[in-house]
Order: C-alpha cells, then structure tokens, then sequence
C-alpha cells in the first residue's frame, strides 16, 4: 500500500479496511459473480422453463462460487476481461468456465439469460451497499449515538454556559447538549435504516423484451419480483424492485441514503465543532499516551486531532455524496455509461465517511469533562440569570421588567451582589425576593436534566 494514491488505500487503509469486502474491485466481482449464481438457480426452480431443476448439490457448486469467492478466482475475471474489455461478461464467462466442469454443463448457456449487463451491475451494488450499510456504516453511527448517550447520562445534572450567537446565554447542562446530538443521530439513522434500496431485472431497455420473446407466457415482473425479495432473508437494509426503469436503474433510491448520510454527516460535523470548542475552552480536557506529541515545536500540546481529522473526512465524503445527487438520477436518453465509473468511486465516500465516524469516536473514547472548569466559567456569567428575573416579574405584573434588566445588565460586567442589590429594591413581596434570590446560573437550568435523561 507504500504506493497507493488514495489515501484510504494508504495510511489510513488499517482504520477502513471494514469496507474492503464490500467496495474494492474483487469485492464487486464478487457480488457480480452472487448475482448471477442467484438468478441461475432461480430459474432452475422457476418450473417455467425447459432448464431443468438443480439437485441441493449443483445449487452448492454455483453458490461455492461466490462463497468461496478468492484471489484466483479474481485474477481469473479480469484475465476475461483483458480479452473481452467487458467486465461483465467476463464475470458470465467465468461461471461458464467453472461450471463447465460440473454435472452443470448442460445447463450454462441459461446463465445470464435475457438480460443485460445493468441488471448484474445494479443488483450488485444494491447488494454492496445493503452490506456496507447494515454490517459497518450504520452500526458504526449507533456506537457513535451510545457514546453520546453515556456522556448524556453521565453529565445530565452539569450545569454549563451556554452561548448563542458565541455569547454568554441561558444555562444547560453538559448532559443535555449531548443528548441533542444523540436524538439527531437516532431520527436520520431510522430514516437511513428504513430506505429500500431499488433494483431492476427487466433487460435491455426494461420492457423485459428478451424474457418475453422467449417466454409470453410467463409473469416476468413477478418472477422478478420474487427474485429481488428473495436476498432480503436476514438483511436489515431490504431491497426492492423498481419495474419502471429504461435499460439502469435511476439511482433514486441511492440518493435517498446519499442524502441521509449527508445529514448525518452533518450533524456529526455539528458534533465536532462543538467539541473542539469545548476543548479550546477548557471545558474538555484529552487523556494523554505516552510516547505521543502534539506539536514538533510546542511540547505542551494536545492537539484535538481526532475532532478534526472526523470533520475534514465527513467534508470530502459530503462533497462525493452531494455529486452523485447531481450525477447519478440523470442518463442519456434509455442509457448512458457515465454513471458507471461514478459507482465505483462509492466506496471512497463511504470510506472517508467511515473514517471520520472511527476517528471520532477515538475522539469521544479520549475526553476528560473538566467540571469544575466548566462550572468556574459558568459562575463568572451571573447575567444569564436575568432571563429568568424579567420573567418571574412579568408573571406578578411588575412594569417594564425587560427593560428594568436590560439597564442593568447589557454590555455590562456585574456580579451575582449587583443583581441581589437590584432585586432587594424591587417593589414586590418578600416572598418574590426569595424566589428571585434563590436563582443562580447553577441551578437555572430549567428542564435539561430531565432531557438529558429521556
């Protein structure tokens, strides 16, 4: 990998090569060689044509193919290739040969039957994506929400500055701003987890002509149907199938979980930022490891790398997402072949994407949440207070209680005394003046411990 000019096949080729079953090229090879193995053997028991039924051993010899799918087999596709500059047909002629033989022999002129190579290719990668998604991609954001979780719970009765427009604000808790981003990570990663991903099995120019020709009498788009719904057994991300297309699939429902990535992504950009804030404030300290320096000049730094490293992937990932939005739904007339080697950049998106979910999490797994700094900083903000003030003093029908504040405090220091002073010249019962002297930016919180528990 010393000459990789993808840094995802470089250095950091260790931290994703959880994707590499999924989106290198032998992998696509490999979900090539499944969906072909499928659909010979679905119309072995079809009953509806002259092939005849496989016995439970010939169907283990077509499956071994994929199953058993290796480095020879590989080289062996693209030596086809080299020759017939067609990838897919080399992937036909490779199954010809190795079922040659086999008692199969008789039988592989049915495979890749009436259809065509864009029917191997979208149910491949639907297939590649449904894996990538439901074995790596989403269990990695739901570790991601359990960390966030824990830091919810563990810090839901913190107090902490909050600051809106970068000003001092109305109190939370550290608990509850965690909580938030949690909450966001489980309503889009449900979205994520509920897209059926479309797939078409209707030939050339999807009218299923060549399926038709040779058999009119057989119902092809429930043959087809069926077929699809046969790979959703024990698969969290379910395919579907889409019957109106021209000779690809339009992609759509592949923008759809481009898009919701995308927003996950974004919010976990959110995340990071606020992080690094936190840690620029002090409010969050790193654990340190030895052997480790954070500066080749400065030996006192630690660095928030891990925050930013996540933000800088999740970027470059957003960007490759937001051009195959653009990309991908369009095709020249019934078929262009400009969409294909777009496809085969998905795993560099999805591998900055995962990348930046690994990084952060080693962020999360490094934080120290430094209370007593956090409630310090807090305490030195006494104004945030005469939120809570000018509306206690509406509710008992004191004039101009907004102003009255706004006069004391804004673009003012003061202390927690001033506003005492100030409230023990208000024209109210002593009883209001111990409500409003009980106040402080540690306990006007409002309900944020109790969201930050839900």
């Amino acid at each position: 990998m010393t000459h990789a000019i993808n840094p995802l096949d470089g250095r950091y080729f260790e931290k994703t090569r959880a994707l590499s079953p999924f989106f290198s090229e032998q992998a696509l090879m490999k979900y090539r060689v499944m969906m072909e193995a499928e659909y010979f053997i679905a119309l072995s028991l079809s009953g509806k044509v002259v092939l005849r039924k496989f016995t439970p051993d010939e169907i283990k010899k077509v499956r071994n193919l994929y199953e058993k799918f290796d480095d020879a087999s590989y080289e062996e596709i693209k030596k086809g290739e080299a020759v017939t500059n067609h990838d897919v047909k080399a992937v036909e002629y490779f199954l010809k040969e190795r079922l040659s033989k086999t008692s199969l022999t008789d039988s592989i002129e049915w495979l890749h039957f009436a259809i065509t190579s864009e029917d191997t290719n979208n149910i491949a990668y639907a297939l590649i994506l449904s894996d990538s998604l439901g074995k790596v991609i989403i269990p990695s954001i739901l570790e991601i929400k359990s960390e966030l979780d824990n830091l919810a719970k563990k810090y839901k009765d913190l107090p902490m500055l909050a600051r809106t427009h970068g000003q001092p604000a109305s109190p939370t808790t550290f608990g509850k701003e965690m909580k938030v981003f949690s909450e966001r990570l489980e309503k889009y990663s449900n979205i994520l987890k509920n897209i059926r991903i479309d797939t078409k099995l209707n030939g050339a120019t999807g009218n299923f002509n060549a399926h038709n020709a040779a058999y009119p009498n057989i119902d092809w788009p429930e043959f087809s149907a069926k077929f699809i719904e046969s790979f959703n057994k024990n698969r969290k991300q379910k395919l579907a199938l889409n019957l109106f297309t021209t000779q690809i699939e339009c992609h759509d429902s592949y923008i759809n979980i481009f898009d919701t990535l995308k927003h996950i992504n974004t919010i976990l950009i959110g995340l990071n930022q606020d992080m690094w804030r936190y840690i620029s404030d002090g409010w969050v300290g790193q654990k340190t490891k030895a052997g480790e320096v954070g500066s080749s000049t400065m030996p006192h730094k630690i660095n928030p790398i891990d925050f930013e490293n996540s933000e800088g992937n999740l970027g470059l990932a957003n960007a490759l997402f937001e051009f195959y939005a653009r990309k991908l739904p369009i095709s020249r007339l019934q078929r262009d072949l400009s969409d294909s080697t777009v496809e085969r950049s998905f795993g560099t998106a999805f591998g900055h994407t995962y990348l930046a979910y690994v990084s952060l999490l080693k962020g999360l797994s490094k934080i120290n949440v430094n209370e007593i700094k956090i409630k310090e900083d807090l305490m030195m903000h006494p104004e945030v207070v005469t939120e809570a003030i000018q509306t206690i003093l509406r509710r008992e029908g004191i004039k101009m209680p907004y102003e009255q504040l706004k006069e004391l405090s804004r673009g003012k220091e003061i202390t927690l005394s001033d506003i005492h002073k100030f409230i023990n010249t208000l024209d109210v019962s002593d009883k209001i003046k111990k409500e409003l002297l009980k106040i402080t930016p540690e306990n006007y919180t409002g309900l944020a411990s109790k969201l930050a528990s839900k």
